[in-house]
């Protein structure tokens, strides 16, 4: 299968000007204390590892196509003594065969613009959750790439990739039982939804 488009991993100084919080970030997105949670794309962790101190003892599943990035990972938990991530050296688009278990939380952070098949996707996803869970996707606001500025250069996803709030509702919602739950602005380029399943 094809990977993502226009996913490569930025590196740790560039997420920490971006998102200089990422476990205050997974809290006003609705994640917590024993959520068990799948991170799509989690490259080498800078989203999945405070999810796993948030949600410990839970299990937090980190879902790459880089196996180098997964093992970074797991050097890097290991370092901090996090216990509870389980890497997955896996492609999204097979999400719920590649889980040993249904999640509470499926969490898409900065990449959902790049899935080619946003359908098939978005049914792995609902398939992967326990009734109630919630897909949670973090995306670029639909602005020039040229105004989503990190240390002076433009960053994310080319323009054309980038998909208003709106858009990014019809497209889960498309073909899948997802409710939107809730839209969190996460400034100062990104936004949140948390859909329920």
């Amino acid at each position: 299968m094809d990977r993502f488009r226009n996913t490569r991993q930025p590196d740790w100084d560039w997420w920490g000007r971006l998102w200089p919080t990422p476990g205050a970030t997974i809290r006003r997105l609705g994640i917590g204390g024993g959520d068990a949670v799948v991170e799509v794309g989690s490259g080498n962790g800078y989203f999945t590892l405070p999810v796993a101190r948030i949600t410990d003892p839970a299990p937090v599943y980190a879902l790459d196509l880089d196996e180098e990035l997964l093992t970074e990972l797991t050097r890097l938990a290991e370092m901090q003594g996090i216990e509870n991530v389980e890497p997955v050296h896996e492609d999204a688009r097979s999400l719920s065969t590649a889980l040993p278990e249904p999640v509470d939380v499926v969490l898409i952070a900065n990449t959902f613009h790049g899935v080619a098949d946003v359908g098939s996707f978005v049914r792995e996803a609902f398939e992967a959750l326990r009734p109630g869970g919630r897909l949670v996707v973090v995306n670029w606001h639909d602005r020039p790439r040229e105004e989503t500025t990190v240390a002076g250069e433009s960053r994310g996803p080319p323009t054309d990739l980038r998909m208003t709030p709106d858009e990014t509702k019809r497209a889960v919602r498309e073909g899948t039982d997802f409710a939107v739950a809730e839209t969190v602005d996460l400034p100062p380029y990104h936004y949140g939804i948390v859909f329920e399943r």
